[in-house]
């Protein structure tokens, strides 16, 4: 009887600590998310404890996810086997550039040839990792300036099939935003980098520009404006230059009663937007129609994900979480 005892309370305890701990809820306002999430899915907590949990991208080598803890200038790895860990460590502030708070990394991507590339708050610039001792990292510089005039505080970033970095600065690595004294530009920019042109100002029409993505064709820009007072989601007509801007998405009525402002976007290959907004993780389709939520419960900063889709993984304030997706 004893034996029986010990093995039931054995196995109960198994069962209790193999449960993965939850967040949050899903809102399903149309059926063609449920093409791409189940309606019984859980929101997993992978870790927490973060001043504001950001930028992630998958890497494959890794066999997990980056992502950048802004406000204390790190750089995290969490992969299945591992866990969580320091992967960088400073992440973005290195005292390259001045600026008035301690911000390190935002942003983070990928290049083709799998080199990590960072928009670094702190030291204002985009900046490739060269050598990734976490605790004595080299970065290359890629752009600091437009036309000898410091950046902001590059945000968030995109590829083009060329290998051309689309990215937008806005003011949030600077403690005054626009009326910091360190703040060398009048504007809040979106740009464009290549190696044969160097950096092209697209546009300044945004008070916020904060995420960004390329439609599938590259004919369509999206960007996010994480701004109080305008939290929309804008479209450009990406044709030698940024043309026909125009809301895709109007979010100004959910930020009435929802936490968050977009942030990161990332494109799924159904073509569907993920963006990180009012509530948390917005399923946009093609006609900026708005399919459901991903709520974890927190203010939601980016997502992205893993190289079969099978996961999208979120930065919401301080924590890590992720969902299965269909494949």
């Amino acid at each position: 009887m004893k034996k029986y005892i010990s093995i039931s309370l054995l196995f109960s305890f198994l069962i209790l600590h193999s449960q993965k701990n939850t967040i949050g809820s899903l809102e399903f306002l149309d059926p063609e998310m449920e093409k791409l999430i189940d309606k019984n899915t859980k929101i997993e907590l992978l870790a927490d404890g973060f001043g504001w949990a950001e930028g992630p991208v998958w890497v494959d080598k890794l066999g997990g996810v980056l992502f950048s803890d802004v406000p204390n200038n790190k750089v995290y790895m969490w992969n299945e086997n591992e866990g969580l860990s320091i992967f960088l460590e400073p992440s973005g502030m290195t005292n390259y550039s001045p600026t008035s708070k301690t911000d390190g990394s935002n942003g983070l991507a990928l290049d083709s040839k799998g080199n990590l590339i960072l928009c670094q708050h702190g030291d204002r610039r985009v900046a490739r990792l060269k050598y990734s001792n976490f605790k004595s990292p080299s970065f290359e510089i890629i752009v600091d300036n437009y036309r000898g005039k410091r950046l902001n505080s590059p945000n968030d970033l995109v590829f083009d099939k060329s290998g051309s970095i689309y990215f937008t600065d806005p003011p949030y690595g600077l403690k005054m935003k626009d009326d910091d004294t360190l703040k060398e530009l009048n504007f809040n920019g979106i740009y464009k980098w290549s190696k044969s042109k160097g950096i092209e100002l697209l546009s300044i029409s945004m008070k916020r520009p904060n995420g960004i993505i390329l439609s599938k064709d590259e004919k369509t820009v999206y960007v996010g404006n994480s701004d109080k007072d305008n939290n929309v989601i804008i479209a450009f007509d990406n044709d030698n230059g940024l043309k026909n801007e125009r809301i895709f998405f109007d979010g100004n009525k959910l930020s009435k009663s929802r936490i968050g402002l977009f942030d990161g976007l990332k494109l799924h290959s159904s073509g569907i937007i993920f963006t990180t907004g009012p509530g948390g993780v917005l399923l946009l389709d093609s006609k900026g129609k708005h399919l459901g939520t991903i709520m974890p419960g927190k203010a939601t900063a980016n997502c992205a994900f893993d190289s079969d889709e099978s996961y999208l993984y979120l930065t919401s304030d301080n924590v890590l979480a992720r969902i299965k997706l269909k494949s």
